[in-house]
């Protein structure tokens, strides 16, 4: 069984949610986080997933970075790479736009990694940019408009 939560900055749940990130996200890149980095990441809001079968695990998360009073950037999705292709990605980013939503936000915005853009397609959101770097990697700017009725 899974539970969605949001992990509270400089919790342990936060930092499992840091070593998914770079595990998944930032060593494969030889990237690691800066200790600025992490602290910038203090008014951010934190979302896991954590199969709870057994011992809690943390098997996913995600960052929603508040833009403006009505847009929030998602970023740093990760999902343990024993718990891919279980729909588990999916279900966070639906929790993470009814979060959102919950929060006043009426729209989400992302850097999706080229070869995720068509995972988010499936869940609606439009490409927006054409390709770009970032972080040595082809991105594409995203967005989603959330409502009580898409969410």
């Amino acid at each position: 069984m899974i539970e969605f939560r949001e992990i509270a900055h400089g919790s342990a749940d936060y930092q499992a949610a840091i070593e998914l990130r770079e595990r998944i996200l930032r060593r494969p890149l030889g990237l690691a986080f800066e200790k600025t980095e992490l602290e910038a990441e203090a008014s951010d809001f934190h979302l896991g997933v954590f199969e709870n079968t057994g011992p809690v695990v943390l098997v996913g998360c995600l960052v929603l970075t508040p833009t403006n009073s009505e847009i929030a950037k998602m970023r740093q999705v990760a999902v343990a790479e024993t718990h891919r292709g279980r729909g588990i990605g999916q279900e966070l980013v639906r929790h993470a736009e009814r979060f959102a939503r919950d929060r006043g936000f009426h729209e989400l915005v992302l850097h999706a990694r080229e070869e995720v853009v068509q995972f988010y397609r499936r869940l609606d959101y439009e490409v927006t940019s054409e390709p770009f770097l970032e972080v040595t990697l082809s991105h594409r700017r995203m967005r989603k408009r959330i409502s009580p009725v898409d969410v």
